[in-house]
């Protein structure tokens, strides 16, 4: 019963021992081709081994593309050249072994041209196509798409029927389609232009392009068919790209303008010195995460999360400092506040460019932040910018709520309907003022710590805000944060739409000139305040 089990396996292993050196030293026979100086024969002996599917040539082949593949001078061997901290090591082109310490001008580099990396590409593609790693097999599926030849076919085939991940899957039917569309039959390449249309991404609108320059008959029609549509698709995507940018846009304003309805609503006050204080909310997000990261490097998440309370606090208590010295003095004369909160803005500039520098302050985003959700090849959606959405969704919640159901809303309400009547009752407006210019603040602190995330963190960031700030106040109605919301959102896709077409500067000289046409018909905004104090 032993004899049964073990001798074929003894035979197996005798018949390992003996094929696998022999296939080694094929491979290692093939590899000193490359010596070659013609890079024809150098492309030659890329596309073999490249077909004898080793894995162990994929270390040369990528070290070549790297111009780490060299000649050893001493025995001709070809070896790599790796270097580790001030020395270089030859590593075995093949094994990966150690050789020995490389001294200089102890061997050549073999030298590649741009028509030699693109055979390396699409050979390196193809052998990890059947690797272990799914993540790899989908970096050379992709990687594929434009360098796949005639010869790349029945591997691409027989990866396609092996593969198992769904998203590998995907990629490796686009690939080869194709790749028939370029160098299959023509019953192919009818079917691939089909398949083709499936995919509606700007490298497939590319390649049918392309291939309608040379193609003739059915095959012209086809793929001017697939182009058609895929472009028509393509246009709905731009359209949802563009609502997309245009909400995230006016979510980072409605950040920026709703704690400047909220004290402008209450307060009357134009405060220019309001982007500063999106530039210490984000600020402070870069000084919170440069003190964990020195006590605990590992703390890019729990950094983000410290910054949001700490700089409401700071920016709401610096509002609540510069309201009781400063602002308070100015009440009934507007003239006189936007002059004083210009100056104070130019003052807290040169102040953080004194203790920071004037050079920009990098905010390290968390991986969660990172990347991007790829929904077709068309239509891509970041995660930052989903992040701030949501952000501002939840800042704008609890504000509502604040409003609508705290004693200190009711209290900031009756002061913006009528001042006079809320002082009669024993409401002390003074204290609600500075309150009020303190929440302000602190909300404008927390559009500094989203900012952190899209923006670099310099003194001058609150200055690329504050106009459109007030923009969207105007526009929506002074102190109400639903006529906010609207007039941010509204701005915000009008600039995203109005980009392609007018470009950002003369896109944004056209929403101020439909503002302040709007503002002649509504001169209070799109939801204008009630009350007896508002109506007089």
């Amino acid at each position: 019963m032993l004899r049964r089990i073990f001798l074929p396996l003894l035979l197996l292993l005798a018949l390992a021992a003996i094929t696998l050196p022999a296939h080694a030293e094929e491979t290692a026979d093939l590899l000193d081709g490359l010596k070659a100086k013609s890079y024809a024969a150098k492309i030659a002996v890329v596309d073999k081994l490249a077909a004898s599917g080793d894995p162990s040539v994929v270390a040369p082949l990528t070290a070549l593309l790297r111009g780490r593949l060299h000649i050893r001078k001493s025995d001709g061997a070809i070896v790599i050249l790796k270097k580790d901290g001030r020395k270089k090591i030859f590593l075995d082109a093949l094994s990966g072994e150690p050789l020995g310490e490389a001294k200089s001008r102890s061997s050549k580099k073999i030298r590649i041209n741009n028509r030699l990396r693109g055979v390396l590409r699409g050979a390196l593609g193809s052998l990890t196509l059947f690797s272990s790693d799914p993540a790899l097999r989908l970096k050379a599926a992709k990687s594929m798409f434009k360098t796949a030849d005639a010869d790349s076919l029945a591997a691409l085939a027989r990866a396609y029927l092996n593969e198992t991940d769904d998203e590998t899957r995907e990629a490796l039917a686009r690939t080869l389609a194709a790749a028939h569309l370029r160098h299959g039959t023509a019953e192919e390449k009818l079917a691939a232009a089909e398949n083709l249309t499936g995919y509606p991404d700007r490298g497939v609108r590319d390649l049918l392009a392309k291939t309608a320059q040379t193609a003739k008959g059915d095959f012209l029609a086809a793929v001017r068919q697939a182009d058609a549509s895929i472009e028509q698709r393509l246009a709905f995507f731009d359209i949802l790209q563009n609502l997309f940018q245009g909400l995230s846009l006016g979510s980072v304003l409605l950040l920026a303008a709703i704690g400047l309805a909220i004290t402008f609503g209450v307060m009357g006050v134009i405060n220019m010195a309001h982007g500063e204080m999106v530039m210490l909310g984000a600020y402070t997000t870069h000084v919170v995460q440069v003190v964990m990261q020195a006590y605990f490097p590992d703390s890019i998440t729990q950094s983000l999360l410290i910054s949001i309370p700490a700089a409401f606090l700071f920016a709401g208590l610096f509002g609540v400092l510069l309201e009781r010295s400063v602002i308070r003095f100015l009440y009934g004369r507007p003239l006189e506040t936007l002059l004083a909160t210009w100056g104070l803005s130019l003052m807290l500039q040169q102040f953080v460019r004194s203790i920071f520098g004037p050079t920009n302050r990098e905010v390290i985003a968390p991986s969660w932040m990172s990347g991007s959700i790829e929904i077709t090849g068309g239509l891509i959606l970041t995660n930052n910018r989903i992040c701030i959405i949501i952000f501002a969704a939840l800042v704008f919640l609890v504000l509502t709520l604040i409003i609508r159901y705290t004693d200190f809303g009711l209290r900031m309400r009756a002061v913006t309907q009528n001042r006079p009547m809320a002082n009669a009752v024993g409401i002390r407006s003074s204290w609600i003022d500075a309150m009020t210019f303190g929440l302000g603040s602190g909300v404008a602190g927390l559009a500094g710590v989203a900012l952190s995330q899209i923006d670099n963190v310099s003194p001058n960031l609150g200055q690329g805000y504050i106009i459109d700030s007030f923009l969207v106040v105007v526009f929506g109605g002074v102190g109400n944060l639903w006529g906010t919301l609207v007039g941010a959102l509204s701005l915000g896709m009008a600039n995203k739409f109005l980009e392609p077409y007018a470009g950002a500067v003369l896109g944004k000289i056209i929403i101020l000139v439909l503002v302040i046409l709007f503002i002649q018909k509504r001169p209070r905004g799109l939801f204008a305040l009630k009350g007896r104090a508002v109506e007089v």
